[in-house]
């Protein structure tokens, strides 16, 4: 018996469990098109980043090893696999273990071409280890958020709908966003709003933040959203009026909510460690490639490019990023911060 959609007021559903057609795109090829025609990426769907960018410069070949060190949604993974195969194949990890048997079970035609590890991408050698394998051909770390994630209100990274502030990719991770907006001393949450965010306003959102924890603990993300927003002096309505016909405009809390997710998961650290094992991890010749979508992410991967290159440990890195081109933006808003850097071991 067919199973029934999730009822809902009015003429369209709103919140994400009533958003059907969007949750199984697969059944609802032309509304998914209708929406990426318009440039809005679909609810619980995602599209990979400057994927032909990256087959470029990992040139996957038949027969060889790579591992995709933040699997997400399995779209970079999946046409990496079409190219290695046959006789190759791909290892994909990936902290967020809700996630990674979705994507197991995505990708589940590809048999045992594919191996999956529900870890963070800094344990790489690790698992190189487990799989009884000392280098690989190719390692590809795309750095932003996947979008189930930041559409999933459960998970906290939603700045539109109703949540706990959670923000915690690895869901066995014990710290969470509300934790940390709690307990922060409001020098360090101003510090962790200018450091992994750029926030022009990051004094005048920690002391709003200190002063309503004060009255009441921040549990959930509209929370948040509000004493951003009054720190910036906005109502929720004025933002509306203000970014309505603006396009795309940036969310008054967003660089919060990204300083926050990035302190939550110590992304920073997870990639100072990626960078500096991934070379010893390379065969002769072998690819990295990094997307990543903050200033501070692109500047480590810069500088430790160009110290490998020095050292003559890669023999060729990306002079600049490359960035999405305009058409790839329009129809999937999520790749306009974006920047891929490439290296290749000497």
């Amino acid at each position: 018996m067919a199973r029934r959609r999730p009822r809902y007021p009015g003429t369209h559903p709103r919140r994400f469990e009533q958003r059907y057609k969007e949750l199984a795109p697969e059944r609802h090829e032309d509304h998914t098109a209708h929406l990426r025609d318009k440039g809005r990426a679909p609810v619980g769907t995602h599209v990979p980043v400057l994927l032909e960018e990256v087959l470029e410069r990992l040139a996957p070949q038949p027969g060889e090893v790579m591992v995709d060190a933040t699997l997400g949604f399995g779209g970079h993974a999946r046409e990496l696999l079409r190219r290695l195969l046959p006789g190759g194949r791909l290892i994909g990890l990936d902290q967020d273990s809700l996630e990674l048997e979705k994507t197991r079970a995505r990708l589940a035609e590809f048999g045992d071409a594919l191996h999956l590890h529900a870890v963070r991408f800094a344990g790489i050698a690790k698992v190189l280890g487990a799989e009884g394998l000392t280098a690989v051909d190719g390692i590809l770390a795309d750095l932003g958020v996947s979008s189930m994630q930041l559409d999933d209100p459960s998970r906290g990274f939603s700045l539109k709908h109703e949540g706990p502030l959670d923000l915690r990719m690895d869901p066995r991770k014990k710290t969470t966003g509300a934790e940390l907006v709690n307990k922060l001393p409001e020098v360090e949450l101003a510090g962790m709003l200018r450091d992994l965010a750029d926030e022009p306003d990051a004094d005048a959102i920690a002391r709003e933040i200190v002063a309503t924890r004060t009255r009441t603990p921040f549990a959930q993300t509209s929370e948040l959203v509000d004493a951003v927003l009054r720190a910036k002096g906005l109502s929720r309505r004025q933002w509306r009026e203000q970014s309505a016909g603006a396009g795309r405009a940036l969310h008054p809390a967003a660089r919060t909510f990204q300083a926050l997710r990035i302190r939550v998961n110590d992304e920073l650290g997870q990639l100072r460690e990626l960078l500096r094992v991934a070379p010893l991890l390379l065969k002769p010749g072998g690819r990295f490639a990094v997307v990543s979508f903050h200033s501070g992410e692109d500047r480590f991967v810069k500088e430790s490019f160009a110290r490998g290159c020095a050292d003559g440990v890669y023999r060729q890195v990306s002079d600049e990023p490359v960035r999405a081109t305009a058409d790839e933006v329009h129809f999937n808003s999520r790749a306009a911060s974006a920047k891929l850097r490439g290296a290749v071991k000497a």
